[in-house]
């Protein structure tokens, strides 16, 4: 039995560890076995798949981490 998860992230992609958390989380558990994982951009979270960000400091390129999960076709916005 396939285990299926989402994520549902308003926040944009810096300023909290939100985001960042959920697709942290999300980019780990779908690479489990028998876990289907779906994220969904709203809100604010839309600029989160925003192409050529510019990374604050002391943060993680929110952008990537998008681009990994839309690889394995697990994005919406």
């Amino acid at each position: 039995m396939e285990k299926e998860i989402l994520f549902v992230i308003n926040d944009g992609p810096y300023g909290n560890e939100r985001p960042y958390n959920a697709l942290h989380h999300a980019m780990n558990l779908s690479k489990r076995e028998g876990t289907q994982v779906k994220v969904f951009l709203v809100a604010d979270a839309v600029n989160c798949a925003r192409k050529g960000q510019s990374t604050p400091d002391g943060y993680y390129n929110i952008e990537r981490m998008v681009k990994s999960l839309a690889k394995r076709g697990k994005v919406a916005t």
